[in-house]
């Protein structure tokens, strides 16, 4: 069963290693990627009265949740970020 959250089945799914998400990571520059992600969030947060409801809410969270963890793993790889 496809988890249309996290990982929804039309973009390959949590066992692809081509999962969309994971290609625009490797893809992407840092910046580009975190822009991406913020402008998701504010895109399903925008939305969600008019199309999606509570589902577009978890994904606005899924794209915050995601640019936290990134930029808790850049900073920790950043010294002068600390």
């Amino acid at each position: 069963m496809s988890d249309e959250v996290n990982h929804p089945g039309h973009y390959g799914g949590a066992d692809n290693p081509y999962e969309t998400i994971k290609v625009l990571e490797a893809w992407l520059t840092p910046e580009e990627y975190v822009g991406f992600l913020k402008g998701n969030a504010l895109k399903y947060l925008s939305r969600h009265r008019q199309k999606g409801g509570l589902k577009d809410l978890k994904k606005a969270q899924w794209y915050q949740n995601a640019l936290v963890e990134f930029e808790l793993n850049d900073v920790i790889g950043d010294v002068s970020k600390r």
